[in-house]
C-alpha cells in the first residue's frame, strides 16, 4: 500500500495527523534538516517516536543539510542520538551522514533526498548499495522519467504530490544580485500582518515565498504542486510513498490536504474506478482554502524540465 508521508509542525499536530490517517512523518531540527515546517528538538523527537510507534506509524528525521567540517562533531552526536531513540529512517543528502550511520552497531535505514540531483535510477541504486532504502525523486522529473526510475530502481521511490518546492537556496543574496545585475528589481511584498514575505515579479505576476532557517534563505515556487487528480499512473507504477510538504502552510491547511489524499489512497485501494469517479471532487476542500496568490499546477509531471 502506498505510504502517505506528511510534515507536521508540532507534536500536537503530529497527533492530529495520526488521527487523520498519515502513515509517516518527516521531522527534525533545522540545523540538521532542510526546510522543515516545524522545529522538533531532541525531547520532541523522542516523544514523537513513542507516539508514532504506539499507533504503528513511522518517524523519519531529516539530516539532509549541507555540512562543513565544523559541523561534523555535532552531526556524529546527533546520529548517535537518533539511534538511541530508534527513529525509523534518517533522511540524508550528504555522504557524511552515511559514514556516521555505517559506524553504528545497528544502522538505521536511510532515505536519500538530495533535491534536484535525484534524477536517474543509477544514482538511486548507487546509494541503495550504501544503506539507502528509499530515494525521494527530484520534483523536476516528468511522469515518464518517474516511471522509468521506479521500474529500474532497487530501492523504494518517494514522490512529492502536494506543496511548494524550493527554487533557490543560499546564505548570500545571489538572487537579488542577479536581478540587480539585469537592471530588474524584485519587489518585496508582505502579507498576513507581515508574517509572510514574498518576492513579487511584476513582469510575470508571480509571488515567490521566502523561507528562512538555520541553513539560509530559500526562495520557494510561486505555485503549489497538486496531484490529487493525477495519482492513477503513480499508483499503477507502484510508487511507494506520496509526500505532502507543508512548509509555510498552517496546520489547518496541512490537515485538510492530508485528509483528502488519505481518501484518495483509500478509494484507489478499494476500487480504482471509485477513485477515478471521485477524484475531481477530492480537490474541492483544498481549493476552498488555497491562498489566492498560489495557484495549483502539476509541477513537471507532464512537461520536460529545462535546467
Amino acid at each position: 500500500m502506498t505510504e502517505l508521508l506528511v510534515t507536521p509542525k508540532s507534536l500536537s499536530h503530529l497527533e492530529t495527523l495520526i488521527d487523520i490517517g498519515a502513515d509517516a512523518f518527516v521531522i527534525g531540527e533545522q540545523k540538521f534538516g532542510l526546510r522543515l515546517p516545524g522545529e522538533f528538538n531532541r525531547e520532541d523527537i523522542k516523544q514523537a517516536v513513542n507516539l508514532a510507534h504506539e499507533h504503528d506509524r513511522k518517524i523519519y528525521v531529516a539530516v539532509n543539510g549541507i555540512f562543513h567540517n565544523y559541523h561534523l562533531n555535532a552531526l556524529e552526536d546527533y546520529i548517535n542520538f537518533l539511534h538511541e531513540v530508534r527513529v525509523d529512517r534518517i533522511i540524508f543528502g550528504d555522504p557524511a551522514v552515511v559514514m556516521n550511520v555505517k559506524n553504528q552497531h545497528n544502522p538505521i535505514p536511510l532515505n536519500w533526498d538530495a533535491e534536484t540531483i535525484v534524477t536517474n535510477y543509477f544514482q538511486c541504486n548507487y546509494w541503495g548499495k550504501r544503506g539507502a532504502k528509499r530515494a525521494l525523486l527530484a520534483r523536476e522529473l516528468n511522469l515518464d522519467e518517474i516511471i522509468n526510475i521506479k521500474e529500474n530502481a532497487n530501492v523504494e521511490i518517494e514522490v512529492q504530490v502536494h506543496g511548494m518546492t524550493c527554487m533557490f537556496q543560499s546564505k548570500r543574496m545571489l538572487l537579488g544580485n542577479y536581478y540587480t545585475f539585469q537592471d530588474k528589481q524584485m519587489k518585496i511584498k508582505r502579507e498576513n500582518d507581515d508574517k509572510e514575505l514574498l518576492l513579487y515579479d511584476e513582469e510575470r505576476d508571480n509571488k515567490y515565498p521566502v523561507f528562512e532557517d538555520f541553513n539560509g534563505t530559500h526562495i520557494m515556487s510561486p505555485n503549489d504542486i497538486c496531484l490529487i487528480e493525477e495519482l492513477e499512473p503513480l499508483f499503477e507504477a507502484g510508487i511507494d510513498s506520496f509526500k505532502i510538504d507543508g512548509i509555510l502552510q498552517s496546520e489547518e491547511y496541512i490537515n485538510t490536504v492530508t485528509a483528502q489524499y488519505r481518501e484518495a489512497i483509500d478509494l484507489y485501494n478499494e476500487d480504482p474506478e471509485a477513485y477515478e469517479d471521485e477524484k475531481f471532487m477530492l480537490v474541492d476542500p483544498i481549493e476552498a482554502i488555497q491562498p489566492e496568490h498560489r495557484p495549483f499546477d502539476e509541477g513537471f509531471l507532464y512537461k520536460q524540465t529545462v535546467y
